[in-house]
């Protein structure tokens, strides 16, 4: 059993113990519910969502917060002797799938 969901703005592949750091979210702690289901695999019959699946949902349990590694940012302009180094670090919500969910 699979789905797929949407959250940040991405798409994910999930099964029950799967691992996924994603975009920071607001919940601290507790289970977090993500609704929008796109897709789901039971039983080896997908149901496909227009958009989403009804009555679909996808519970996960917080693990941790944290920062990625830090992506260089480098710009140069030619004959002009500008240089700009700046970096960026996303931070993200560490979360694992428990239970997918259909009605």
């Amino acid at each position: 059993m699979f789905a797929v969901i949407k959250t940040g703005g991405k798409q994910y592949i999930v099964e029950p113990g799967t691992k996924l750091k994603i975009e920071k979210l607001k919940e601290t702690e507790g289970d977090i519910v993500f609704n929008e289901v796109l897709l789901v695999e039971k039983n080896k019959k997908l149901q496909i969502g227009e958009p989403t699946v009804e009555g679909a949902k996808v519970i996960g349990k917080m693990i941790g917060e944290g920062k990625r590694k830090k992506v260089v940012i480098m710009k140069y302009k030619a004959k002009k002797r500008q240089r700009t180094k700046t970096g960026h670090r996303q931070l993200y919500t560490e979360v694992e799938i428990t239970k997918i969910d259909t009605k």
